[in-house]
């Protein structure tokens, strides 16, 4: 049931029912190795999973310019969704190296400290 969608994506390519067989096998495999990773990595990473997000959003964005003849390129589509995953396993492993840091010297984190000067400078 886990890939039962793609098998008329593959006859609307082949008719070969081996190559349907084997592609689906194939899909299968990995798609589920790839959620082992991304599972494991998105208890480490905080941001990965809001990362995906936006890449899904984009995608779609894209896949809605098309309808309406808008062409976005490959070359431009693989930058900007490598930008956002790279983005977000960044900025996690930045956020993660900061509470560390904060955690080490018991410092009030920044974001906290923009957020008193803000009310400060408001009261």
């Amino acid at each position: 049931l886990f890939a039962v969608d793609s098998i008329p994506a593959v006859f609307a390519v082949t008719d070969d029912p081996i190559i349907v067989f084997t592609s689906n096998i194939a899909a299968i495999l990995g798609l589920r190795s790839l959620y082992q990773v991304l599972s494991v990595a998105v208890q480490d990473l905080v941001y990965l999973e809001k990362a995906v997000a936006v890449v899904l959003g984009f995608v779609g964005i894209k896949l809605g310019l098309e309808v309406f003849g808008f062409e976005v390129s490959s070359l431009l589509s693989l930058a900007v969704i490598l930008g956002i995953l790279g983005f977000g396993v960044g900025f996690s492993i930045y956020a993660q190296n900061q509470s560390e840091y904060d955690k080490k010297f018991k410092k009030t984190p920044t974001i906290v400290k923009l957020l008193n000067s803000i009310k400060d400078a408001l009261d």
